[in-house]
């Protein structure tokens, strides 16, 4: 780890501890202030990468890994009107999710990386955010896994709605989950901008 490496740390961190904050504030129906803070996490380990290979962007995630923990555990002493901010199973959700997707994302890119300057970003993110979704959710709010944290009542996620209102009818968790995974797919597009400007500026042969 070296000094170059201080700022990705810094934002990513900076990235993660505002999105536990701005998770708890509702954005219309479906979402929450944080579904547009927590994909830029994607973005910061991507330039990393880019500029500094992937050995110094998976130190970044384990930085926001470590990071997330320690939001979750604080989270979990903080009571809200139905209980802890944060549950067992929105931590392990977190954590796992987290980890998975990001060094999932750090291969995917380091793979494609010899080809167009936004392929390797694109594809990454595209599949870092599918599988953070679904690992989030799923693991946070699905009936199938109740037995993770049997005293956490997450009744209220299984109500079978239209998804998003008017799909098919699902599990109200699968709307919320849809609706993050929209964001973060839009906002994997737009990121491809900083993303070109930020690694044209940090590369060596800048």
């Amino acid at each position: 780890m070296t000094r170059a490496h201080l700022p990705g740390i810094l934002a990513m961190a900076a990235i993660v501890v505002a999105s536990n904050i701005l998770v708890q504030f509702l954005y219309g129906q479906w979402l929450t202030w944080g579904a547009f803070t927590y994909p830029l996490a994607f973005l910061v380990t991507d330039v990393m990468n880019r500029v500094y290979g992937a050995a110094a962007a998976r130190r970044v995630v384990l930085v926001g890994f470590v990071v997330g923990l320690i939001c979750s555990l604080i989270g979990t002493q903080i009571m809200g009107e139905f209980g802890p901010l944060v549950t067992l199973r929105i931590a392990l959700g977190s954590g796992i999710a987290f980890l998975t997707a990001q060094l999932l994302d750090v291969a995917i890119f380091s793979a494609l990386r010899e080809g167009r300057w936004w392929r390797a970003p694109l594809a990454s993110t595209l599949i870092g955010s599918t599988v953070d979704t679904a690992l989030f959710f799923t693991i946070a709010f699905s009936a199938s896994l109740v037995f993770l944290e049997p005293t956490n009542d997450v009744s209220w996620a299984g109500e079978v709605l239209p998804i998003l209102g008017f799909g098919p009818a699902a599990p109200l968790w699968v709307s919320l989950a849809v609706a993050d995974w929209g964001v973060k797919l839009s906002l994997a597009l737009l990121a491809l901008i900083p993303f070109h400007v930020i690694t044209a500026r940090l590369s060596p042969a800048h």
